[in-house]
């Protein structure tokens, strides 16, 4: 039996190539020193069970508010501005800066924070890292409404895990700010739920749909209900288009609630006499003048377009 040569020119020893274990974790282009500081890759490039899960929160994120920056228009010479409540540690404003405003010639983010410690961390790694349209400011979200250190006007306002009134705080910066956009992940609403208690005696002898909050769980349950669904008519009501998803991927989260708000000019009457039954239903007029402020003078504002 002949056997065949192997051709001098055919390489026989057998290839073998190690596999990225990061390949599918991570974006293109997404900077691994960047993830190592802030502590979602060890110093050795590793991903553990927890920082996977916050890298794959971040990363989806990302991808709506990716979409929403796209479409955005923007004249020549003008730039996108995004300011970030309650940015914690920045991870969404970092990850935002490199993946999206790095490659680009203008943009600048803005991250806002109360706690000082961690705005001073931030500025150093930006600074670090060369990420210079990056600034961060230790105030709280209504503090930052009045600030001269921010800009008259900001594209796109984010606000995750922002707790109960930090994101209606959140929502009156981007409309002071004429906002084209919002993302918003509300987080622990709890006055609502506290107006419901103080009611509940009186609610209970007027009907019988104060059952849904006579105990103290439900009304937290149904406080952050009616807290999201007021938000939603209040951002119509004031022109923009809004859309309600939930964040695939955070099962481990039950903070699992995204709010997208388009600016497009369109004002809805109805989503505002909505929101003012809604707060006569519940008891809760009192809320009117604290948080929704702007259903008075919608005919005055300036369009942000």
């Amino acid at each position: 039996m002949m056997r065949t040569k192997p051709s001098p020119n055919r390489d026989t020893t057998a290839k073998t190539t190690t596999p990225n274990p990061l390949a599918d974790e991570l974006r293109p282009g997404q900077s691994v020193e960047l993830l190592k500081e802030l502590h979602i890759l060890t110093r050795e490039g590793k991903l553990n069970q927890d920082s996977r899960r916050k890298l794959k929160q971040v990363n989806h994120l990302f991808q709506f508010i990716e979409k929403l920056l796209d479409e955005l228009p923007v004249k020549e010479g003008e730039q996108i501005s995004l300011a970030d409540h309650g940015a914690g540690k920045s991870y969404l404003g970092f990850i935002l800066y490199d993946l999206y405003f790095r490659t680009r010639p203008a943009g600048h983010i803005y991250g806002i924070e109360t706690r000082a410690e961690l705005v001073e961390k931030s500025v150093a790694l930006a600074a670090k890292l060369g990420f210079a349209r990056m600034g961060f400011l230790n105030l709280s979200v209504a503090e930052s409404t009045q600030s001269a250190l921010l800009p008259e006007r900001i594209d796109v306002v984010t606000a995750l895990h922002a707790c109960d009134t930090a994101t209606d705080d959140a929502i009156a910066f981007g409309l002071q700010k004429k906002a084209r956009a919002f993302v918003l992940v509300p987080c622990c609403q709890a006055e609502v739920a506290r107006h419901l208690n103080q009611g509940r005696a009186l609610s209970l002898t007027r009907t019988p749909l104060a059952e849904l909050w006579r105990h103290p769980l439900h009304a937290r349950e149904m406080g952050s209900q009616i807290t999201n669904v007021l938000r939603c008519l209040y951002l119509e009501a004031c022109g923009y288009q809004v859309t309600v998803t939930e964040l695939v991927g955070w099962e481990h989260s039950m903070k699992n609630e995204l709010i997208l708000a388009r600016f497009t000019g369109q004002r809805k009457d109805k989503s505002a006499q909505r929101l003012k039954a809604i707060l006569q239903e519940f008891g809760i007029e009192s809320l009117l003048d604290v948080r929704f402020t702007h259903l008075k003078d919608n005919a005055d504002n300036e369009s942000p377009v």
